[in-house]
Formats: C-alpha cells, sequence, structure tokens
C-alpha cells in the first residue's frame, strides 16, 4: 500500500517545536534530533538500522541558515536561499533507504544545497561526488562538510544534467531536484547493479520519486510515492 507523503519544496507548512532561542545549548539540538528519528522517520516506517544512525548523527542544524535553527529538527522542508530547499527530514530518509547505500559504494548527488544529504551519504559510503548548480551554494557546503570532518566528499559547481564522467560508473547515484524524464547521461554513468533514485516530473504540480535498477540485462524503473521537489535545471 502505498504511502501519501508531499515533501513541499520551498513551502513552509505549520509544525509543532519546541521553544528556545536560535542559540540554544548543543544538547537541545541533539534532543531534537533523537525525536526527529524516533517521531518522524522511524514511526513512518524507515527500518534501514544504518540509516537510522546517519539521521541520528549528523547535525541538521549546522545545514540550515541561522535564523531556521529552531526549524532544524522540524518535519517540513526549509529554505536554504537561492530558491533552493533542505529537504523534510522523512524524504532524506525514504530516498536514502530507497537508494540501498554500501559502505564500499561510489554515490553521485546531484544537487547538493546545502550538503545536509551529502553527509548522510558519506556516513554510508565510501566517496561521495556531489554536483550544485548554484556556485554559492556549492561553496559554502564544501565549507560546511569540511569543516564537520566528511573528507570522503567531492563537491563541484557545475550542470547535474552531465553528471560527473570522468569519475563513473557510480554504484548508487541520488537526485535531490526534480528533472522531466532522468537525464541519460546518469543512467549511463549508473554502474551495472547499481541504481539511481529521484523525483521526476514536472516543473510545477506533483512529481514521483521513481527508482531506476541497472542489471547486465537492462534498465528497469519503478515509482513509488508523490512528492514535490525544486527543479533540476540545466548549466
Amino acid at each position: 500500500m502505498k504511502r501519501w507523503v508531499v515533501a513541499l519544496g520551498g513551502l513552509v507548512v505549520a509544525a509543532c517545536v519546541s521553544g528556545g532561542p536560535p542559540n540554544e545549548h548543543l544538547s537541545s539540538f541533539e534532543a531534537r534530533r533523537t525525536r526527529m528519528v524516533d517521531e518522524q522517520i522511524r514511526a513512518r516506517g524507515i527500518r534501514n538500522p544504518r540509516v537510522l544512525d546517519a539521521m541520528a548523527r549528523v547535525p541538521r542544524h549546522e545545514f540550515v541558515p541561522e535564523s531556521a535553527r529552531p526549524l532544524a529538527y522540524a518535519d517540513q522542508p526549509l529554505s536554504i536561499g537561492y530558491g533552493q530547499t533542505i529537504s523534510q527530514p522523512y524524504i532524506v530518509a525514504y530516498m536514502t533507504e530507497l537508494l540501498d547505500p554500501q559502505p564500499a559504494n561510489r554515490v553521485l548527488e546531484i544537487g547538493t544545497g546545502s550538503g545536509y544529504q551529502a553527509a548522510i551519504l558519506a556516513e554510508l559510503v565510501s566517496e561521495v561526488y556531489s554536483i550544485e548548480i548554484v556556485e554559492e551554494l556549492a561553496t559554502s557546503a564544501r565549507e560546511t562538510l569540511k569543516r564537520l570532518g566528511y573528507t570522503n566528499v567531492n563537491v563541484r559547481a557545475g550542470d547535474g544534467y552531465q553528471g560527473w564522467p570522468e569519475a563513473a560508473p557510480f554504484d548508487r547515484i541520488i537526485l535531490t531536484a526534480a528533472p522531466p524524464s532522468i537525464p541519460q547521461a546518469l543512467v549511463d554513468q549508473l554502474a551495472v547493479g547499481g541504481i539511481l533514485i529521484a523525483p521526476v516530473g514536472p516543473v510545477m504540480g506533483v512529481q514521483t520519486i521513481t527508482i531506476v535498477r541497472r542489471s547486465v540485462e537492462g534498465v528497469t524503473t519503478e515509482e513509488t510515492i508523490p512528492v514535490q521537489f525544486v527543479p533540476m535545471v540545466r548549466g
């Protein structure tokens, strides 16, 4: 049975969060992160223990603007500037679980944003290659990831539609912005046995999380839940 879950891009929806000033003690952020995992993620069906552990470790508040930190662990996407958002925590966990990342995997991410999804992946795989179309966001994400000690993430500004051919093939590919259809260049950069996860659909309206699997026999696709992401733009 499908679950109807909508990640509302840049739209800020109502959410109940604990009180407290933006510069509250770190332990409060840790408590909120624990509640986030228990109430928003595990309670809604995410079962992969490695994904749950990664979501519990990565400090999401470090990947949002200072003014948004009180909402860092709320069940909603948040604006990170330049018309981009950091996705709802459940959607990050859901897509990461579908990706089924393994410790030895090399992963390509399209849409670095603030770097949060890259940090989650960095906890789970050998190496992450992440492309961001907005140069300022790419620079900021690179600095944040370095500051937090994620040495296995490579970030560059560029056109995600082209992928990262010189580092291909990739065991896993994840898109955190929505193309109208999955770019062939990315499918071509997916290794045999690999998995690609992407929100696919129109710029305005509902998209669908799509799973692409590549085998020696060819490529298969599967659709799961409806979502709403910012569009994947070309360079």
